[in-house]
């Protein structure tokens, strides 16, 4: 879970998209003209756009380090305080339900497990 979160939060994907994900992230750069300007010269502007970005992968960071690793930083930046609330989340819950499934566990093992598998093997 917090794989998942951080991971999710981070490169934007799954930890299994994270490792065999697309490698498609890269720059390209677009000039738009924009007519004649003084002394007769052309004015072009220049815009880069990243594409790719919403899905890093290991592929995507050992083709482009640099690109990946700035985005990554962005999005941590950007999702912070949604994964540190996510985390809080996923902790408590799982404290919850390891109190209130207790007694079924404990159910389990003594009756099912530890006649079936000894008394080390525990679920």
């Amino acid at each position: 879970m917090y794989a998942t979160i951080l991971t999710e939060g981070v490169a934007g994907t799954s930890p299994l998209g994270m490792i065999t994900g697309d490698t498609d992230l890269s720059r390209q750069t677009t000039s738009t003209s924009l007519g004649m300007g003084t002394f007769g010269r052309d004015m072009q502007t220049l815009s880069t756009t990243v594409v790719g970005a919403e899905a890093i992968s290991l592929g995507d960071i050992a083709t482009e380090p640099g690109l990946a690793f700035s985005t990554m930083a962005m999005n941590f930046q950007k999702n912070l305080v949604p994964m540190a609330f996510a985390a809080f989340g996923t902790s408590f819950t799982f404290r919850i339900g390891k109190r209130l499934l207790r007694n079924p566990i404990r159910n389990v093992n003594k009756n099912l497990l530890k006649p079936a598998l000894g008394a080390g093997i525990k679920l």
